[in-house]
């Protein structure tokens, strides 16, 4: 979902490496970071909102699109569903 965002990803994937670096169990891993993915995509959303806001005042009809459709996006991957059950991030925290 947000592979034309690659700050975006460079913020996640920092966001995994933390948790990842961290010593508790998988378990627990995985809830923290459940809690700290939900949190920065929670930013994501509202900085999206905020540019969709400022594009709004702007009345640039083009910007004011393309920052709907990224708020719109960035909404989507707030929902814990489309990400919560990805086996690829549930194997980031396994022990090798």
């Amino acid at each position: 979902m947000l592979k034309d965002y690659p700050e975006h990803l460079e913020r996640l994937q920092k966001t995994l490496n933390q948790v990842a670096e961290e010593p508790p169990s998988v378990s627990t891993k995985f809830e923290i970071v459940t809690w700290m993915l939900q949190g920065q995509l929670e930013e994501f959303f509202r900085e999206a909102r905020a540019e969709w806001e400022a594009a709004k005042a702007s009345k640039d009809e083009s910007a004011v699109a393309r920052a709907k459709d990224k708020e719109r996006l960035m909404s989507q991957a707030g929902w814990k569903h489309v990400w919560i059950g990805d086996e690829a991030l549930w194997s980031y925290f396994q022990p090798t």
